[in-house]
C-alpha cells in the first residue's frame, strides 16, 4: 500500500513523463490517479488505450471524474486518429460540459471545451470563451495555466499581436519548466520555437523538443 508521503514522488514521475514507474509506485492505491496516469500516458506517448479504458471503467461511472476521463480518452482518440468512434464528439462534449460544475475540475473543463472547439469543431470564436473562462480560473493551478496561456497566445497570433502571444507562449514554457513536467516543456519549446526567426533559441528550443520526443516516445514531438 503506498503511504501519503509517497503521493508528491507519483505525481512528480507522472509530470516527469515517467508514467511507468508513477504506475508502479501507486499500485492500486488510488484508482482515480491510476486512471488519469494512464489516460494521460496514451495521449502522450500512445500508451495503452485498453489500460486506460479498463482503468476509467473501473470507477463509478456516473461520476464526473468518470466522465471526464472518458472525454479525454475520447478527445485523443479523434486529435490523433487513433481509433476515434462515432460517438465520440458527443462522449467529449458532454464529459467535459458534466466537470464545469466540478470546483476541482471547472478550470480544466473550461480548457478542455476551448481545445475540443478549436481543433475538432473548428469554431475559434466559442474556444475563446472557454479559454477566457479558464483563465479566470488558473489561480492556484500553474499547470492549467501554462495550458490556457498558449492557447491564448495562439489566438493572439491569429489575430495579428505577436508580442503579446509570443510573452504568452514564453510564460507557458516556463511555467512548464519550473513544475518538471516534461512532455509539456517539449511541446511548449516546439510551439515556441515555430513562431521564432532563425538564430540560436530556435535551435535550441527544437533541440529540447526533440530530445523530449525521442526519450519519452512521444510521436509529434520525436
Amino acid at each position: 500500500m503506498i503511504t501519503n508521503d509517497a503521493y508528491p514522488m507519483v505525481r512528480a514521475l507522472h509530470r516527469a513523463g515517467e508514467w511507468a514507474a508513477a504506475l508502479d509506485l501507486l499500485g492500486d492505491a488510488d484508482p482515480e490517479l491510476r486512471a488519469q496516469i494512464l489516460v494521460d500516458w496514451h495521449f502522450w506517448s500512445v500508451g495503452d488505450h485498453d489500460a486506460a479504458e479498463a482503468a476509467i471503467a473501473a470507477l463509478d461511472p456516473a461520476s464526473v471524474r468518470a466522465r471526464y476521463l472518458s472525454a479525454a480518452l475520447a478527445y485523443a482518440r479523434v486529435l490523433f486518429n487513433r481509433g476515434a468512434r462515432p460517438d465520440d464528439p458527443q462522449v467529449i462534449e458532454s464529459g467535459f460540459r458534466a466537470a464545469l460544475d466540478d470546483p476541482a475540475l471547472s478550470g480544466w473543463a473550461n480548457f478542455k471545451l476551448g481545445i475540443f472547439a478549436d481543433n475538432v469543431m473548428h469554431d475559434p470564436a466559442t474556444a475563446l470563451a472557454h479559454f477566457e473562462a479558464a483563465h479566470k480560473l488558473c489561480e492556484g493551478d500553474p499547470m492549467l495555466e501554462s495550458y490556457v496561456v498558449r492557447h491564448l497566445g495562439g489566438h493572439l497570433l491569429d489575430a495579428g499581436r505577436r508580442d503579446e502571444a509570443i510573452d504568452l507562449l514564453r510564460r507557458s514554457l516556463h511555467l512548464r519548466a519550473a513544475l518538471g513536467a516534461r512532455p509539456q516543456v517539449g511541446a511548449a519549446a516546439a510551439t515556441l520555437a515555430g513562431e521564432l526567426p532563425e538564430g540560436p533559441e530556435r535551435d535550441t528550443l527544437r533541440q529540447t523538443a526533440a530530445l523530449v520526443g525521442t526519450d519519452l516516445n512521444v510521436p509529434f514531438l520525436r
